[in-house]
């Protein structure tokens, strides 16, 4: 057995991250690791990295008892960990990356650059990148730089590449290229534990894979031997018969008109309505300006030229503030960047886009705040010890519902939900789609954006597709009878 951690246990204040969890993995395989957002799976990771410190267990390589104290020993090791936020600096080179704090010098102290160069480059042919190690990391997509926390774990000579969520922003074309490098990682006898939520890659790259609920191992299973059912109840410790609740559409009036709304180069004469209790969606492939039309609606970002009407009166969107005036707000597809302040409370983030209804004489009363977002933690069953939680310890999913919440709280009657269930587990997910139910049901109107086709087809009333920034066409899904093989030919333009 080249790992084994035994008996891992991880307290923090007021939970336990981490409840006698043991995981053995074999040389040179795919073994990954699943569970609920929350369910321990980056923890553990991060224990066997030396980030954390077990409070109780041991760790064994190559049937060695180790005690990695820091990440710099677990490299020693030959274990490295690409983490989903990627760790890498910007404004210096491929090469530089690669080697920080390690650059190679002569006797007289002159860094080699030609050397350090040349190794990048050997290090990149390794897996397969034809990227130019002197090229700026500022200039590259999310995948190349992928590719380059691999070359960079690979510089470690390491044996064990943990890889935390490596898809979550790649595109298919970018995902198929980290599945081939995974695959080449795998016949050097390089083994790679996976940290992921989505069932298609587990199935598609894995040897093996370990179910985590609640801070504890559940099972881990031989692919071959298994389902997606069985993983998914395993995961959520519930059947999961039906991932995407039943909804009855129901025809309403018009709430929100947009006509010819235009951004040079972004979005071109885009006019479309939005019908009360209706969940609109708009798909395209990445680039199409999906996100670009939910922005300008919100009035994050400038407009050229188009008209807003509200329930057939016309108004002026120049603003977020603007927008949320008219009843309107945008779930962002980057929670931690835009959604969340991350280092404030679940509570201080639920009231964030009302202030004014909870101050008096220009102070916040603590006593209000405390008992909106005591319900809002359960209306929408979100996990926390208690609401003064900072949002920075919440997993994925209750991170995203408290997003939600705030902008459930601002009163909202349009909601623009974009990715909303990016990051999130299967089980997270099924209480967002159920959310949404609920708020249809109550008269709101809600406009969809999602990389996941299954979702758009399920969830939707109607699916406007973009291309290059203009309409290509429109379906009605009311019947559900809508496939993805439309939307993609229309995408496609």
């Amino acid at each position: 057995m080249q790992l084994e951690m035994k008996n891992i246990t991880k307290r923090f204040p007021g939970v336990v991250a981490l409840d006698n969890v043991n995981l053995s993995v074999i040389k040179g395989e795919v073994h990954s690791l699943c569970g609920e957002n929350g369910a321990g799976k980056s923890t553990l990771m991060k224990v066997l990295n030396g980030v954390y410190k077990a409070d109780e267990g041991e760790i064994f390589f190559n049937e060695k008892k180790v005690d990695i104290k820091s990440p710099h020993k677990a490299q020693e090791l030959g274990l490295s960990i690409i983490f989903q936020e990627l760790n890498l600096v910007n404004s210096l080179s491929i090469a530089e990356n690669i080697f920080l704090g390690r650059l190679k010098k002569n006797k007289l102290g002159k860094i080699l650059w030609k050397e350090i160069f040349d190794d990048a480059a050997v290090l990149l042919g390794h897996i397969g990148c034809k990227l130019d190690p002197k090229t700026e990391i500022g200039k590259l997509s999310v995948s190349q730089k992928q590719m380059v926390e691999i070359a960079k774990a690979l510089s470690f000579d390491s044996k064990i590449i943990i890889m935390d969520e490596p898809s979550a922003t790649l595109t298919e074309k970018e995902v198929e290229k980290l599945y081939s490098i995974i695959r080449e990682l795998k016949s050097k006898n390089i083994t790679v534990i996976y940290i992921s939520h989505k069932m298609d890659e587990i199935f598609d790259l894995s040897d093996k894979v370990t179910v985590l609920r609640d801070g504890k191992a559940i099972e881990t299973m031989i692919i071959s031997e298994t389902s997606r059912e069985d993983i998914v109840n395993k995961m959520v410790g519930r059947d999961m018969d039906h991932a995407f609740p039943h909804r009855m559409p129901e025809d309403g009036d018009p709430v929100l008109r947009i006509e010819n709304l235009c951004i040079e180069g972004k979005l071109d004469n885009i006019s479309f309505e939005l019908k009360k209790g209706e969940v609109l969606s708009f798909a395209g492939l990445v680039g199409a300006g999906r996100t670009e039309l939910l922005r300008a609606v919100f009035g994050a970002d400038k407009i050229d030229s188009g008209k807003f009407f509200l329930n057939g009166k016309e108004i002026k969107i120049n603003s977020p503030i603007d927008a949320i005036g008219n009843g309107i707000a945008l779930l962002n597809e980057d929670r931690k960047e835009e959604g969340l302040v991350l280092n404030f409370s679940v509570a201080e983030n639920i009231s964030a886009a009302k202030l004014n209804s909870i101050t008096k004489l220009g102070f916040i009363q603590k006593l209000v705040e405390k008992n909106v977002a005591e319900k809002y933690v359960e209306d929408l069953s979100i996990k926390t010890p208690d609401i003064s939680q900072q949002c920075i310890n919440l997993s994925g999913g209750n991170q995203q519902k408290v997003a939600l919440a705030k902008w459930l709280y601002s009163d909202a009657e349009i909601l623009i939900l974009d990715e909303p269930t990016r990051g999130i587990d299967v089980g997270a997910k099924q209480e967002i789609y159920l959310i949404i139910n609920e708020l249809v049901k109550q008269g709101k109107s809600i406009i969809f954006v999602s990389s996941e086709m299954p979702e758009v087809l399920a969830l939707s009333d109607r699916i406007i597709v973009l291309h290059e920034g203009k309409i290509k066409g429109e379906f009605d899904n009311k019947q559900k009878q809508v496939t993805s093989e439309e939307i993609l030919h229309c995408a496609i333009g």
